[in-house]
């Protein structure tokens, strides 16, 4: 472990080249997929969502195939489609851009829900299921999927169980002044972008995510995450609390931000930390969604 902060910080390094200024974002960017959890990255257009994803599977070194989901994609466009081949008198499977290392389905929710749902299998047990035969998906597997605001035209809203599939949503937000002026001045983000190499290699990639299950936490760790948990499930403006799956997720997120800040123990500010990215999508409640993770952290006590 004892060269694992330094390919943290060189990952975080370059990513910061290019999205400049996002510093906490790119943090739980690189937890998510240390995790091995999938990432929903929601924001207007035009801040650098798609950008991300392309510098993430550059600097991770992992193959990408990008999927642009419109209003017409099908299912086939997504997993693939079986073709007759009349040379050899059978049916041929040609693979979909699903079958990479990191899937980008960019504008996620511009699609209906019926090639929304297409990922679900893959994002949950890493095979697909097709002409009932099931293939494997590469080892690693991610999905970085882009969603712009609901309120936007042309969007379909992801149901809950496509929802409770991605570890973390992630917000962008806009540029600060002095890193908007930058852009305004510097290299054009896609030329930067393609200029990037490998900070890392598959065996590097699979050790440290080896290393963030090994964090270890404590007793009194795992009593305040399901008090966190059961807070969601209990509070009369929470209409559907935390699932089982997203307890693990929480649990694997603040593995994955100890790894990062270079401690062996988890600690409750390494949930807090992760908490608003892994919870918030997964609620349903009536009340405003601003300062939501807030209201349910200062209500359950540090142990």
């Amino acid at each position: 472990m004892s060269d694992s902060p330094a390919k943290v910080a060189a990952v975080l390094a370059q990513l910061d080249r290019v999205i400049l200024g996002k510093g906490q974002q790119l943090r739980l960017c690189l937890a998510c997929l240390l995790a091995r959890g999938h990432l929903l990255i929601e924001d207007i257009p035009g801040v650098g969502k798609t950008m991300l994803a392309h510098a993430l599977a550059k600097t991770l070194g992992l193959s990408l195939q990008r999927i642009q989901f419109t209003s017409d994609l099908l299912p086939s466009d997504v997993l693939g489609v079986s073709v007759f081949d009349r040379n050899s008198g059978e049916f041929r499977f040609q693979h979909g851009p699903i079958f990479s290392q990191l899937v980008l389905a960019d504008e996620i929710n511009r699609a209906s829900p019926k090639s929304q749902s297409a990922l679900l299998e893959a994002m949950e047990e890493h095979q697909v299921t097709l002409d009932g035969k099931t293939m494997a998906l590469p080892d690693p597997f991610f999905v970085i999927a882009t969603q712009n605001p609901l309120d936007q035209a042309g969007t379909f809203p992801l149901p809950e169980s496509q929802l409770d599939r991605f570890l973390m949503r992630v917000h962008l937000g806009y540029p600060a002044a002095a890193e908007e002026r930058e852009l305004l001045h510097g290299t054009d983000r896609r030329e930067l972008v393609a200029t990037l190499g490998a900070v890392l290699d598959q065996h590097s990639l699979r050790e440290l995510q080896r290393q963030v299950l090994a964090m270890h936490i404590s007793p009194a760790l795992l009593d305040y995450v399901q008090a966190l948990v059961a807070h969601t499930r209990n509070r009369l403006d929470v209409r559907h609390g935390l699932s089982p799956r997203a307890a693990i997720g929480l649990v694997r997120a603040a593995r994955a931000w100890t790894l990062i800040e270079g401690r062996s123990a988890v600690t409750p500010e390494h949930v807090q930390a992760v908490f608003a990215a892994v919870v918030e999508h997964r609620i349903r409640h009536d009340a405003a969604s601003t300062g939501l993770a807030t209201r349910l952290l200062e209500a359950v006590p540090i142990p």
